[in-house]
């Protein structure tokens, strides 16, 4: 069984309910067991992420980049970057603002970043977007066109009224990819280690 943490920030619940949506993709993989956390809260014992194979990570975009508290979780894991605790571990991560672009890139770009300097393993988003094969805009996987990690665009209404039925169904898609992808590296590095013995 593979442990994979979901860990996210969320002012006003857009990017949690984008959070709960990754996490049911995830949890549709069998032989992975998935965790969602807040990161004010995980910020205050960081350590606990050792214990997981996977890390998504998940915020809103503000002006361009994460949020506060998303960034002092990040600052919160300087002692596991000095000794490297997360090294080898699948890594990924989404992002939610109210525009189409918003500067989305730059959010996944610092969580990407972050990522490398702890020796973690970037998973993108592989999907392609369903609008080109004739599905309708709102409708469409992928329809903001991301492969570097989950992009959402939130409107101004209750988190659960707030997103196009596309970005509902590409956050479960990208969920289900990572925990496969998860499964199919550790299947891998098992192999190798048996056949190393």
């Amino acid at each position: 069984m593979r442990k994979l943490a979901i860990v996210y920030h969320s002012a006003h619940g857009h990017t949690e309910y984008i959070a709960r949506q990754v996490c049911a993709g995830a949890r549709a993989v069998d032989d992975v067991e998935v965790h969602r956390l807040k990161a004010d809260e995980i910020a205050k014992a960081p350590d606990e992420l050792v214990g997981y194979d996977g890390i998504i990570l998940g915020s809103p975009t503000y002006l361009g980049g994460v949020s506060g508290p998303f960034k002092s979780f990040m600052d919160s894991t300087g002692r596991l970057w000095r000794t490297q605790q997360l090294t080898g571990k699948l890594a990924a991560g989404f992002t939610v603002s109210s525009l189409p672009a918003g500067d989305k890139q730059s959010t996944l770009m610092s969580m990407f970043v972050f990522c490398m300097q702890h020796g973690m393993l970037w998973v993108g988003n592989p999907i392609l977007p369903e609008q080109h094969s004739g599905m309708p805009y709102e409708e469409a996987a992928n329809r903001l066109g991301s492969w570097s990690g989950l992009m959402a665009q939130a409107g101004h209404a209750s988190p659960a009224d707030s997103f196009a039925p596309g970005d509902v169904k590409t956050a479960r898609l990208f969920g289900k990819n990572f925990a496969r992808t998860l499964v199919r590296v550790f299947a891998s590095e098992h192999a190798d280690s048996v056949a190393e013995a």
